[in-house]
């Protein structure tokens, strides 16, 4: 009961703009030929959850974003996922830098493969930038619900732990990174990958956590 009148609190003074009346998650399209575009039901889950169990109010659609345009703009929560490469141009990737300086917030989840694209795409728009693993006392893993032990196991890739990755900017957690961890597949129908309920519970829980945490900081 406590946590909810907090999350009430920090929402009213939510510094994020954003052209819809509601949150929504948008997923960017990227250069590379990876598959940016999987499991399309995720968002739409996730959201639902957020909507039955916050006080956020949320716009459960599928939604993706061009980073050819400027539509990045509008939103403050940026969703990145998908198998293999990721390119971005000079331009592109100074557009998302800017993005980020400016308080916009970017949740990159590997589905598998994409962890080396990731890194070096991530280098291209901070060069003196690393990703440095958040500690498991970090507040995105104990704001709505309680990971003590940072990202769930959801989906099983190489049988190495799960981890998450931060890159700060302005000494604010700018980008978050999901690795062997691969919660939105749990966000997925649940016949999409056959993740047990409970599992499930787990990977929707956690994504409300990453929500809230880029909504209030």
């Amino acid at each position: 009961m406590i946590r909810y009148f907090l999350l009430i609190i920090l929402l009213s003074t939510n510094v994020f703009a954003q052209i819809e009346p509601a949150f929504e998650i948008a997923r960017l399209k990227y250069g590379g030929g990876g598959d940016w575009y999987n499991d399309p039901s995720a968002e739409v889950n996730l959201l639902n959850f957020v909507n039955d169990n916050t006080s956020i109010r949320v716009k459960p659609e599928y939604k993706f974003i061009d980073i050819a345009t400027d539509d990045i703009f509008a939103h403050p929560f940026i969703f990145i996922t998908g198998h293999g490469n990721i390119v971005f141009s000079r331009s592109e990737a100074e557009k998302i830098k800017l993005y980020l300086e400016n308080g916009g917030f970017i949740y990159i989840d590997d589905d598998y493969g994409l962890d080396k694209s990731v890194r070096k795409s991530m280098k291209q728009i901070f060069p003196d930038k690393d990703f440095v693993e958040l500690p498991f006392s970090h507040g995105i893993y104990h704001n709505m619900y309680d990971f003590d032990y940072g990202p769930p196991k959801t989906h099983e890739h190489d049988k190495k732990p799960p981890q998450g990755f931060g890159i700060f900017v302005n000494n604010r957690l700018a980008v978050y990174y999901t690795y062997e961890s691969n919660p939105s597949d749990g966000w997925a129908d649940s016949r999409a990958h056959n993740n047990p309920p409970e599992i499930r519970e787990k990977a929707l829980q956690f994504g409300t956590n990453i929500i809230v945490w880029a909504l209030t900081n």
